[in-house]
């Protein structure tokens, strides 16, 4: 499996950025996706999470009712739409896919990462 994340830069508080996060390898569809993003000098947290089907999805309370994750399985692909953003944002997000949906913001419960995207949020 392979996972390429993309859409990271640099935005100011308040902006807008999405990401993007393509799988190849095995059949998207099979997997549950999470975001994880970590910050220098910080471990890697929990952003939010997706099944596999769509269904279900979940946040960490520092991104609810700014973050919305949603996936594509006709084109592989995850996404994160980021709005109002705030410098404390600021991290490299990783995208992340599993077979298991328990304990779903545990980075050990996920099979596979991305190289991870830069955003930057300036104030």
């Amino acid at each position: 499996v392979q996972l390429q994340a993309s859409g990271g830069g640099l935005v100011q508080a308040g902006g807008s950025l999405r990401l993007s996060c393509a799988f190849s390898g095995r059949t998207f569809s099979s997997y549950n996706m999470g975001w994880f993003r970590q910050a220098p000098g910080k471990e890697r947290e929990f952003v939010a999470g997706i099944t596999w089907s769509g269904s279900s999805k979940v946040y960490a309370d520092s991104v609810k009712g700014r973050f919305t994750i949603s996936r594509d399985n006709a084109k592989n692909t995850m996404y994160l739409e980021m709005n109002s953003l705030k410098p404390e944002d600021t991290a490299v997000y990783y995208c992340a896919a599993s077979k298991n949906w328990d304990r779903y913001a545990l980075p050990s419960r996920y099979d596979y990462w991305g190289q991870g995207t830069l955003v930057t949020v300036s104030s």
